[in-house]
Protein backbone atom coordinates (compact mmCIF):
# COMPACT_ATOMS: atom_id res chain seq x y z
CA UNK A 1 0.00 0.00 0.00
CA UNK A 2 2.85 2.14 1.16
CA UNK A 3 4.61 1.30 -2.12
CA UNK A 4 1.69 2.35 -4.35
CA UNK A 5 1.23 6.26 -2.65
CA UNK A 6 5.24 6.00 -3.12
CA UNK A 7 4.43 5.73 -6.61
CA UNK A 8 1.74 7.82 -6.65
CA UNK A 9 3.64 10.56 -5.56
CA UNK A 10 6.06 10.37 -7.63
CA UNK A 11 3.74 10.24 -10.47
CA UNK A 12 2.18 13.18 -9.74
CA UNK A 13 5.88 15.27 -9.28
CA UNK A 14 6.77 14.31 -12.28
CA UNK A 15 3.85 15.28 -14.03
CA UNK A 16 3.75 18.61 -12.05
CA UNK A 17 7.55 19.28 -12.86
CA UNK A 18 7.04 18.96 -16.79
CA UNK A 19 3.51 20.85 -16.72
CA UNK A 20 5.97 23.83 -15.32
CA UNK A 21 8.87 23.26 -17.84
CA UNK A 22 6.03 23.40 -20.33
CA UNK A 23 5.01 26.61 -19.09
CA UNK A 24 8.40 28.12 -18.83
CA UNK A 25 9.13 27.33 -21.81
CA UNK A 26 6.16 28.83 -23.45
CA UNK A 27 6.85 32.03 -21.10
CA UNK A 28 10.59 32.12 -22.65
CA UNK A 29 9.69 31.55 -26.43
CA UNK A 30 10.77 34.58 -27.91
CA UNK A 31 7.97 36.90 -29.52
CA UNK A 32 7.98 37.24 -33.21
CA UNK A 33 6.84 39.93 -35.55
CA UNK A 34 3.92 39.34 -37.55
CA UNK A 35 3.63 39.98 -41.43
CA UNK A 36 0.06 41.19 -42.37
CA UNK A 37 -0.06 41.78 -46.47
CA UNK A 38 -2.51 44.09 -48.19
CA UNK A 39 -3.38 45.12 -51.52
CA UNK A 40 -5.61 46.66 -53.09
CA UNK A 41 -8.54 49.35 -52.51
CA UNK A 42 -9.21 50.10 -48.93
CA UNK A 43 -12.61 48.45 -48.20
CA UNK A 44 -15.03 46.41 -45.63
CA UNK A 45 -12.16 42.93 -46.67
CA UNK A 46 -9.41 44.59 -45.96
CA UNK A 47 -10.71 46.61 -42.72
CA UNK A 48 -11.82 42.64 -41.32
CA UNK A 49 -8.15 41.17 -42.23
CA UNK A 50 -6.39 43.98 -40.60
CA UNK A 51 -8.59 43.78 -37.69
CA UNK A 52 -8.35 39.88 -37.20
CA UNK A 53 -4.68 40.08 -38.23
CA UNK A 54 -3.68 42.80 -35.41
CA UNK A 55 -5.98 40.50 -32.76
CA UNK A 56 -3.73 37.37 -33.49
CA UNK A 57 -0.76 39.83 -32.93
CA UNK A 58 -2.28 41.19 -29.49
CA UNK A 59 -2.99 37.30 -28.69
CA UNK A 60 0.41 36.65 -29.05
CA UNK A 61 2.57 39.41 -27.52
CA UNK A 62 3.94 40.31 -31.12
CA UNK A 63 7.08 42.48 -30.74
CA UNK A 64 5.74 44.37 -34.04
CA UNK A 65 2.95 44.14 -36.34
CA UNK A 66 3.74 44.70 -39.80
CA UNK A 67 1.31 46.21 -42.44
CA UNK A 68 2.64 45.58 -45.84
CA UNK A 69 0.23 48.26 -47.94
CA UNK A 70 0.06 49.29 -51.34
CA UNK A 71 -3.62 50.56 -52.08
CA UNK A 72 -5.05 53.14 -54.95
CA UNK A 73 -7.06 54.76 -51.79
CA UNK A 74 -10.62 53.55 -50.87
CA UNK A 75 -14.11 54.10 -48.50
CA UNK A 76 -13.26 56.73 -45.79
CA UNK A 77 -15.28 54.37 -43.41
CA UNK A 78 -13.31 51.65 -43.70
CA UNK A 79 -10.04 53.71 -43.68
CA UNK A 80 -11.69 55.52 -40.25
CA UNK A 81 -11.98 51.99 -38.74
CA UNK A 82 -8.33 51.06 -39.86
CA UNK A 83 -7.16 53.84 -38.29
CA UNK A 84 -8.80 53.56 -35.02
CA UNK A 85 -8.19 49.93 -34.98
CA UNK A 86 -3.92 50.77 -34.84
CA UNK A 87 -4.13 53.70 -32.87
CA UNK A 88 -5.82 51.23 -30.19
CA UNK A 89 -3.39 48.44 -31.08
CA UNK A 90 -1.70 46.45 -27.38
CA UNK A 91 1.39 46.13 -29.96
CA UNK A 92 3.53 48.04 -32.07
CA UNK A 93 2.23 48.44 -35.60
CA UNK A 94 4.56 49.88 -38.74
CA UNK A 95 3.03 50.39 -41.94
CA UNK A 96 5.41 49.37 -44.90
CA UNK A 97 4.25 50.97 -48.63
CA UNK A 98 5.79 48.07 -50.53
CA UNK A 99 6.69 46.39 -52.90
CA UNK A 100 9.05 48.59 -55.18
CA UNK A 101 6.02 50.85 -57.60
CA UNK A 102 3.70 50.80 -54.93
CA UNK A 103 1.52 53.38 -53.27
CA UNK A 104 -0.59 54.41 -50.13
CA UNK A 105 -2.70 56.86 -52.34
CA UNK A 106 -5.54 58.73 -50.60
CA UNK A 107 -6.73 56.69 -47.63
CA UNK A 108 -3.34 54.89 -47.51
CA UNK A 109 -1.83 58.24 -46.56
CA UNK A 110 -4.43 58.52 -43.57
CA UNK A 111 -3.15 54.67 -42.66
CA UNK A 112 0.28 54.72 -43.22
CA UNK A 113 0.73 58.14 -40.98
CA UNK A 114 -1.23 56.46 -38.29
CA UNK A 115 1.22 53.76 -37.96
CA UNK A 116 4.12 54.41 -35.04
CA UNK A 117 6.77 53.42 -37.56
CA UNK A 118 5.85 54.48 -41.12
CA UNK A 119 8.37 53.01 -43.75
CA UNK A 120 8.40 53.19 -47.84
CA UNK A 121 10.07 51.03 -50.09
CA UNK A 122 12.47 52.91 -53.18
CA UNK A 123 10.26 54.13 -55.61
CA UNK A 124 6.98 54.06 -54.04
CA UNK A 125 4.82 57.36 -53.17
CA UNK A 126 2.18 58.60 -50.53
CA UNK A 127 -0.61 61.63 -50.80
CA UNK A 128 -2.66 62.49 -52.89
CA UNK A 129 -5.68 62.52 -50.45
CA UNK A 130 -8.11 64.85 -51.04
CA UNK A 131 -12.04 64.17 -50.94
CA UNK A 132 -13.77 62.86 -54.25
CA UNK A 133 -17.23 62.10 -55.19
CA UNK A 134 -17.40 58.43 -55.98
CA UNK A 135 -17.44 58.91 -59.82
CA UNK A 136 -13.71 60.51 -59.35
CA UNK A 137 -15.41 64.05 -60.02
CA UNK A 138 -14.67 66.84 -57.15
CA UNK A 139 -17.14 67.65 -55.21
CA UNK A 140 -18.52 70.90 -55.33
CA UNK A 141 -20.20 73.61 -52.88
CA UNK A 142 -21.03 73.48 -49.11
CA UNK A 143 -20.32 70.00 -49.17
CA UNK A 144 -17.47 69.87 -50.67
CA UNK A 145 -16.06 72.52 -47.80
CA UNK A 146 -17.53 69.89 -44.70
CA UNK A 147 -15.78 66.73 -46.49
CA UNK A 148 -12.46 68.42 -46.48
CA UNK A 149 -12.73 70.13 -43.35
CA UNK A 150 -13.46 67.10 -41.83
CA UNK A 151 -10.53 65.36 -43.47
CA UNK A 152 -8.04 67.65 -42.70
CA UNK A 153 -9.11 67.82 -38.90
CA UNK A 154 -8.54 63.87 -39.29
CA UNK A 155 -5.28 63.95 -40.56
CA UNK A 156 -3.69 66.59 -38.84
CA UNK A 157 -4.95 64.63 -35.77
CA UNK A 158 -2.84 61.35 -36.50
CA UNK A 159 0.19 63.69 -37.94
CA UNK A 160 0.29 65.23 -34.70
CA UNK A 161 -0.43 62.18 -32.70
CA UNK A 162 2.42 60.34 -34.23
CA UNK A 163 4.89 63.61 -34.27
CA UNK A 164 4.49 63.94 -38.05
CA UNK A 165 4.50 66.68 -40.81
CA UNK A 166 0.70 68.37 -40.09
CA UNK A 167 1.35 70.62 -42.32
CA UNK A 168 1.90 68.84 -45.46
CA UNK A 169 -0.81 65.88 -44.11
CA UNK A 170 -3.11 68.92 -45.14
CA UNK A 171 -1.55 69.84 -48.33
CA UNK A 172 -2.35 65.79 -49.26
CA UNK A 173 -5.89 66.40 -47.94
CA UNK A 174 -6.63 70.06 -49.41
CA UNK A 175 -4.03 70.23 -52.89
CA UNK A 176 -3.79 66.40 -53.16
CA UNK A 177 -0.12 66.84 -52.66
CA UNK A 178 1.96 63.63 -53.23
CA UNK A 179 5.98 62.97 -53.01
CA UNK A 180 8.24 60.03 -53.20
CA UNK A 181 9.92 57.75 -50.41
CA UNK A 182 12.79 60.25 -50.56
CA UNK A 183 10.98 63.25 -50.20
CA UNK A 184 8.52 61.86 -47.95
CA UNK A 185 11.61 61.15 -45.27
CA UNK A 186 12.52 64.76 -45.61
CA UNK A 187 9.10 66.57 -45.16
CA UNK A 188 8.68 63.67 -41.92
CA UNK A 189 5.98 62.31 -43.39
CA UNK A 190 7.23 58.70 -43.24
CA UNK A 191 10.32 57.38 -40.73
CA UNK A 192 12.44 56.29 -43.37
CA UNK A 193 12.92 54.22 -46.79
CA UNK A 194 13.71 50.94 -46.09
CA UNK A 195 14.82 48.23 -49.09
CA UNK A 196 13.15 44.90 -47.62
CA UNK A 197 11.41 43.98 -44.38
CA UNK A 198 14.93 42.73 -43.10
CA UNK A 199 15.93 46.52 -43.69
CA UNK A 200 12.94 47.65 -41.71
CA UNK A 201 12.94 45.83 -38.79
CA UNK A 202 16.72 46.75 -38.54
CA UNK A 203 16.00 50.33 -38.74
CA UNK A 204 13.38 49.78 -36.61
CA UNK A 205 15.21 48.29 -33.48
CA UNK A 206 15.90 50.51 -30.62
CA UNK A 207 13.26 52.94 -31.52
CA UNK A 208 10.98 54.44 -28.58
CA UNK A 209 7.92 56.02 -29.00
CA UNK A 210 4.29 56.03 -27.45
CA UNK A 211 2.41 52.98 -28.09
CA UNK A 212 -0.81 54.98 -26.62
CA UNK A 213 -0.67 58.62 -24.72
CA UNK A 214 0.67 58.15 -21.77
CA UNK A 215 2.52 54.56 -22.91
CA UNK A 216 6.23 54.24 -23.97
CA UNK A 217 7.13 51.47 -25.89
CA UNK A 218 10.70 50.29 -27.20
CA UNK A 219 11.46 47.76 -30.05
CA UNK A 220 14.34 45.53 -29.28
CA UNK A 221 15.58 41.91 -30.79
CA UNK A 222 13.32 42.40 -34.42
CA UNK A 223 16.19 41.35 -36.82
CA UNK A 224 16.41 37.56 -35.13
CA UNK A 225 12.45 37.58 -33.92
CA UNK A 226 10.88 34.66 -36.08
CA UNK A 227 8.13 35.84 -38.51
CA UNK A 228 4.96 35.33 -38.85
CA UNK A 229 2.90 35.90 -41.59
CA UNK A 230 -1.02 36.04 -41.34
CA UNK A 231 -2.85 35.67 -44.31
CA UNK A 232 -6.36 36.26 -45.61
CA UNK A 233 -8.54 32.98 -44.53
CA UNK A 234 -10.14 31.04 -47.35
CA UNK A 235 -14.00 32.89 -46.26
CA UNK A 236 -11.98 35.92 -46.85
CA UNK A 237 -10.42 36.05 -50.03
CA UNK A 238 -13.90 34.20 -51.09
CA UNK A 239 -15.77 37.44 -49.65
CA UNK A 240 -13.63 39.22 -51.75
CA UNK A 241 -13.88 37.74 -54.61
CA UNK A 242 -17.67 38.12 -54.69
CA UNK A 243 -17.34 41.82 -53.23
CA UNK A 244 -16.13 42.57 -56.84
CA UNK A 245 -18.45 44.83 -58.03
CA UNK A 246 -18.09 43.09 -61.78
CA UNK A 247 -19.01 39.58 -60.28
CA UNK A 248 -21.60 40.24 -58.11
CA UNK A 249 -23.72 42.07 -60.76
CA UNK A 250 -22.13 39.08 -63.35
CA UNK A 251 -23.60 36.21 -60.61
CA UNK A 252 -27.06 38.43 -60.33
CA UNK A 253 -27.59 38.54 -63.64
CA UNK A 254 -26.91 35.33 -64.77
CA UNK A 255 -28.69 33.77 -62.02
CA UNK A 256 -31.62 35.29 -62.87
CA UNK A 257 -31.03 34.19 -66.41
CA UNK A 258 -30.87 30.79 -65.16
CA UNK A 259 -33.93 31.04 -62.86
CA UNK A 260 -35.81 32.45 -66.65
CA UNK A 261 -34.88 29.08 -68.11
CA UNK A 262 -36.24 27.04 -65.09
CA UNK A 263 -39.67 28.98 -65.77
CA UNK A 264 -39.45 28.35 -69.50
CA UNK A 265 -38.85 24.57 -68.94
CA UNK A 266 -40.33 23.40 -65.69
CA UNK A 267 -38.61 20.25 -64.13
CA UNK A 268 -34.86 20.74 -65.42
CA UNK A 269 -34.16 21.71 -61.60
CA UNK A 270 -30.70 22.29 -62.77
CA UNK A 271 -30.98 25.95 -64.06
CA UNK A 272 -33.26 26.83 -61.40
CA UNK A 273 -31.02 25.74 -58.20
CA UNK A 274 -27.56 27.20 -59.98
CA UNK A 275 -29.43 29.96 -60.03
CA UNK A 276 -31.14 30.52 -56.91
CA UNK A 277 -27.47 29.83 -55.68
CA UNK A 278 -25.76 32.36 -58.48
CA UNK A 279 -28.07 35.13 -57.16
CA UNK A 280 -27.52 34.47 -53.35
CA UNK A 281 -24.14 34.35 -53.68
CA UNK A 282 -24.56 38.02 -55.80
CA UNK A 283 -26.24 39.63 -52.92
CA UNK A 284 -23.73 38.47 -50.29
CA UNK A 285 -21.36 39.80 -52.67
CA UNK A 286 -23.74 43.12 -52.54
CA UNK A 287 -23.95 42.96 -48.51
CA UNK A 288 -19.74 43.20 -48.22
CA UNK A 289 -19.90 46.17 -50.89
CA UNK A 290 -21.35 50.21 -49.86
CA UNK A 291 -24.16 49.96 -51.97
CA UNK A 292 -27.55 51.94 -51.64
CA UNK A 293 -30.33 49.83 -50.63
CA UNK A 294 -32.82 51.53 -52.57
CA UNK A 295 -30.73 50.29 -55.70
CA UNK A 296 -31.28 46.71 -54.70
CA UNK A 297 -34.94 46.90 -54.10
CA UNK A 298 -35.43 48.31 -57.74
CA UNK A 299 -33.06 45.56 -58.88
CA UNK A 300 -35.26 42.83 -57.00
CA UNK A 301 -38.33 44.84 -57.78
CA UNK A 302 -37.46 44.58 -61.42
CA UNK A 303 -35.77 40.97 -61.45
CA UNK A 304 -39.42 40.41 -60.21
CA UNK A 305 -41.94 42.20 -62.89
CA UNK A 306 -39.44 40.77 -65.60
CA UNK A 307 -40.67 36.90 -64.30
CA UNK A 308 -43.99 37.83 -63.77
CA UNK A 309 -44.39 39.18 -67.59
CA UNK A 310 -43.88 35.36 -68.84
CA UNK A 311 -46.84 34.83 -66.62
CA UNK A 312 -49.07 37.47 -67.30
CA UNK A 313 -47.76 39.22 -70.78
CA UNK A 314 -48.85 42.05 -71.96
CA UNK A 315 -45.53 43.87 -72.33
CA UNK A 316 -45.60 46.69 -69.52
CA UNK A 317 -44.36 44.76 -66.62
CA UNK A 318 -41.35 43.11 -68.93
CA UNK A 319 -40.63 47.10 -69.97
CA UNK A 320 -40.95 48.39 -66.74
CA UNK A 321 -38.81 45.33 -65.25
CA UNK A 322 -36.18 46.29 -67.51
CA UNK A 323 -36.02 49.95 -66.64
CA UNK A 324 -36.54 49.19 -62.72
CA UNK A 325 -33.25 46.75 -63.19
CA UNK A 326 -31.27 49.22 -65.01
CA UNK A 327 -32.18 52.38 -62.70
CA UNK A 328 -31.69 50.01 -59.65
CA UNK A 329 -27.94 48.91 -60.92
CA UNK A 330 -27.13 52.90 -60.82
CA UNK A 331 -28.26 53.69 -57.86
CA UNK A 332 -26.97 51.03 -56.15
CA UNK A 333 -23.40 52.94 -57.24
CA UNK A 334 -24.12 56.13 -56.77
CA UNK A 335 -22.28 56.76 -53.87
CA UNK A 336 -19.58 53.45 -54.27
CA UNK A 337 -16.12 54.46 -54.55
CA UNK A 338 -14.87 53.85 -59.02
CA UNK A 339 -12.67 50.55 -57.53
CA UNK A 340 -15.74 49.31 -55.96
CA UNK A 341 -18.37 49.92 -58.33
CA UNK A 342 -18.71 48.17 -61.73
CA UNK A 343 -18.34 50.34 -65.00
CA UNK A 344 -21.60 51.57 -66.44
CA UNK A 345 -21.04 49.88 -69.75
CA UNK A 346 -20.83 46.28 -67.60
CA UNK A 347 -24.68 47.48 -66.66
CA UNK A 348 -25.48 48.10 -69.77
CA UNK A 349 -24.56 44.75 -71.12
CA UNK A 350 -25.96 42.57 -68.41
CA UNK A 351 -29.48 44.51 -68.84
CA UNK A 352 -29.27 43.90 -72.66
CA UNK A 353 -28.06 40.08 -71.78
CA UNK A 354 -31.41 40.17 -69.47
CA UNK A 355 -33.71 42.10 -71.83
CA UNK A 356 -32.57 39.24 -74.70
CA UNK A 357 -33.21 36.78 -72.88
CA UNK A 358 -36.58 37.86 -71.62
CA UNK A 359 -37.37 38.32 -74.80
CA UNK A 360 -36.19 34.97 -76.22
CA UNK A 361 -38.31 33.19 -73.89
CA UNK A 362 -41.61 35.34 -74.07
CA UNK A 363 -41.57 34.74 -77.53
CA UNK A 364 -41.20 31.21 -77.07
CA UNK A 365 -44.23 31.31 -74.60
CA UNK A 366 -46.20 33.25 -76.86
CA UNK A 367 -45.67 30.79 -79.69
CA UNK A 368 -46.75 27.45 -77.18
CA UNK A 369 -49.78 29.98 -76.64
CA UNK A 370 -50.44 30.40 -79.98
CA UNK A 371 -49.80 26.64 -81.10
CA UNK A 372 -52.03 25.89 -78.55
CA UNK A 373 -55.05 28.32 -79.74
CA UNK A 374 -54.40 27.22 -83.80
CA UNK A 375 -53.76 23.49 -83.34
CA UNK A 376 -55.73 23.30 -80.04
CA UNK A 377 -55.25 19.84 -77.34
CA UNK A 378 -58.07 18.31 -78.76
CA UNK A 379 -55.60 17.19 -81.97
CA UNK A 380 -53.72 15.30 -79.08
CA UNK A 381 -56.55 13.09 -77.52
CA UNK A 382 -56.10 9.63 -78.12
CA UNK A 383 -52.41 10.01 -78.52
CA UNK A 384 -49.24 8.12 -76.66
CA UNK A 385 -47.06 10.48 -74.74
CA UNK A 386 -44.24 9.87 -72.51
CA UNK A 387 -44.24 11.02 -68.53
CA UNK A 388 -41.04 13.23 -68.10
CA UNK A 389 -41.54 13.61 -64.58
CA UNK A 390 -43.21 11.17 -61.99
CA UNK A 391 -46.89 12.36 -61.81
CA UNK A 392 -48.57 12.02 -58.24
CA UNK A 393 -51.48 13.20 -60.08
CA UNK A 394 -49.28 16.69 -61.71
CA UNK A 395 -46.22 16.17 -64.21
CA UNK A 396 -44.96 16.77 -67.48
CA UNK A 397 -45.33 14.39 -70.36
CA UNK A 398 -43.08 14.82 -73.55
CA UNK A 399 -45.39 14.63 -76.91
CA UNK A 400 -44.18 15.27 -80.67
CA UNK A 401 -40.54 16.55 -79.27
CA UNK A 402 -42.75 19.10 -76.55
CA UNK A 403 -43.10 19.07 -73.18
CA UNK A 404 -46.85 19.39 -71.59
CA UNK A 405 -48.07 19.76 -67.79
CA UNK A 406 -50.49 16.54 -67.58
CA UNK A 407 -52.67 15.13 -64.98
CA UNK A 408 -53.20 11.36 -64.01
CA UNK A 409 -57.01 11.30 -65.43
CA UNK A 410 -57.16 8.13 -63.17
CA UNK A 411 -55.38 4.98 -61.66
CA UNK A 412 -52.34 4.69 -59.89
CA UNK A 413 -49.51 7.78 -60.17
CA UNK A 414 -46.82 7.39 -63.00
CA UNK A 415 -43.14 7.49 -62.91
CA UNK A 416 -40.76 9.37 -65.54
CA UNK A 417 -40.22 7.09 -68.56
CA UNK A 418 -43.55 5.70 -68.41
CA UNK A 419 -46.04 5.47 -71.85
CA UNK A 420 -49.83 7.48 -71.37
CA UNK A 421 -52.44 7.71 -73.02
CA UNK A 422 -53.97 11.50 -73.36
CA UNK A 423 -57.50 10.65 -72.52
CA UNK A 424 -58.35 15.12 -72.47
CA UNK A 425 -57.48 18.50 -71.69
CA UNK A 426 -58.49 21.56 -69.84
CA UNK A 427 -56.87 24.54 -70.98
CA UNK A 428 -53.24 23.45 -71.92
CA UNK A 429 -52.92 20.63 -69.30
CA UNK A 430 -53.25 17.51 -70.88
CA UNK A 431 -55.22 14.51 -68.96
CA UNK A 432 -53.73 11.22 -69.19
CA UNK A 433 -53.41 7.65 -67.72
CA UNK A 434 -51.31 4.99 -67.46
CA UNK A 435 -50.98 2.80 -71.00
CA UNK A 436 -50.21 -0.88 -70.85
CA UNK A 437 -47.35 -0.78 -72.62
CA UNK A 438 -47.37 -5.03 -73.03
Amino acid sequence: MNGSRARLRVFAAVAVLGWLLAACSQETEPSAVHIIKTDGTVGPIMERYIDRALDNAEDSSALLAVIVLDTPGGLSSSMRQIVQRIEAADVPVAVYVSPIGSRAASAGTFITMSAHIAAMAPNTSIGAASAINSDGSDIDGTLAKKVENDAVAFIRGIALLRGRNADWAELAVRDAAAVDQDEAVRLNVVDFVANDIDDLLQQSEGRTFDLRPGITATLNGLPTAPRVTTEMTPWERFLGFLADPTVASLLISLGFIAILIEMGNPGLIVPGVAGAIAITLGFLGFGVLPVDTVGLVLIVLGLGMIAVELFVPGGILGIGGLISFVLGGIIAFRDTPADLRPDWWLLGIVGAIVAAAFGALSLAVARVRRMGSVTGTQGLIGQLAVARTTLAPDGFVFIHGERWRATIDSGPSATAGETLRITGAEGLRLKVRREDTK
